[in-house]
């Protein structure tokens, strides 16, 4: 008998060491295969996976949409749950797979929400942070979204030691642990020389290596960095969604209005495909398309 809480942990672990995903998509496929799993339980008062039926499956994810979760949501899910179960085919654990006849709800594809350069330009304002170690930190921080493009995850885990101002670059180790180096622009290389300054001052012996800390010079913690960005972007510009991934946006598509070649910023990115890159070229386009507008006398 396979009961699913039995296999979720050695999933996780799998997911950790083996496909090397973040902790937070980690996390998010825990919640994910344990909402499944509490629905068996609830629903048809089972736990054991090698009889649950593409039907079960599939009741499952009518529940989810009569919910009204997003159908990207519900995409999500359902993606946690193949590859759960594939998992378990690979551990020789089933004889079936149920998820072969399930379908998940079309998404829209949505484009990339970015700020525009002026209003980046009031973001940094030499006035807008106050000149301790917090200030400059707040201010590194900004300045390292928007000037590598790297993740929240990327950016909590970088080390002093992943920086060499000297070559003005920077090691990040994105999702699966795969390594790239990101050049610095000057800017970015005086700020964080300044950062690195206070931060000595502020923290003798820090409590951990990490290159970004919190005020008591500790690890940062993920919400904690996203309230912060969230803040500031909420004095320059009125979007609904105000978060690091949104100044990731921003620098993908302002080096794309910039000229800059898309195989490029794929690899600053630290996109596997280009598929996945090629979803700014459509901010441009409308860009291309505004200009346009403007300027040819037909238009």
């Amino acid at each position: 008998m396979v009961r699913t809480s039995q296999f979720i942990k050695e999933f996780i672990q799998y997911l950790k060491f083996e496909k090397r995903f973040s902790s937070h998509t980690v996390r998010a496929y825990c919640d994910d295969v344990d909402q499944f799993r509490k629905f068996m339980l609830i629903t048809y008062s089972a736990e054991e996976m090698e009889h649950v039926t593409h039907l079960q499956v599939r009741s499952w994810v009518v529940a989810l949409v009569r919910e009204k979760l997003e159908a990207r949501s519900v995409a999500r899910k359902v993606s946690s749950l193949k590859a759960f179960f594939r998992f378990l085919l690979w551990k020789k654990k089933l004889s079936h797979n149920p998820m072969q006849k399930i379908q998940v709800p079309k998404i829209s594809k949505r484009l990339p929400v970015f700020i525009e350069e002026k209003q980046i330009s009031l973001l940094f304002h030499p006035d807008a942070f106050e000149k301790n170690f917090s200030g400059e930190r707040d201010r590194t921080i900004l300045e390292l979204f928007y000037g590598t493009g790297i993740r929240l995850s990327e950016l909590i885990e970088l080390k002093v030691r992943d920086l060499d101002l000297g070559k003005k670059t920077i090691k990040v180790f994105g999702k699966r642990a795969k390594e790239r180096i990101i050049p610095l622009h000057p800017v970015l290389v005086k700020n964080l020389s300044q950062y690195l300054v206070f931060r000595k001052e502020a923290f003798k012996s820090p409590g951990s290596d990490k290159l970004i800390l919190n005020n008591k010079g500790k690890k940062f913690n993920p919400r904690m960095l996203y309230s912060l960005v969230k803040k500031n972007l909420g004095r320059i510009t009125t979007l609904g969604k105000r978060s690091p991934h949104v100044l990731r946006h921003t620098f993908a598509t302002h080096l794309l209005n910039s000229g800059a070649d898309l195989n490029a910023i794929k690899e600053l990115l630290g996109h596997s495909s280009l598929s996945a890159t090629q979803i700014y070229t459509h901010n441009s386009f409308e860009k291309l398309r505004e200009i346009y507008k403007n300027a040819h006398p037909r238009a």
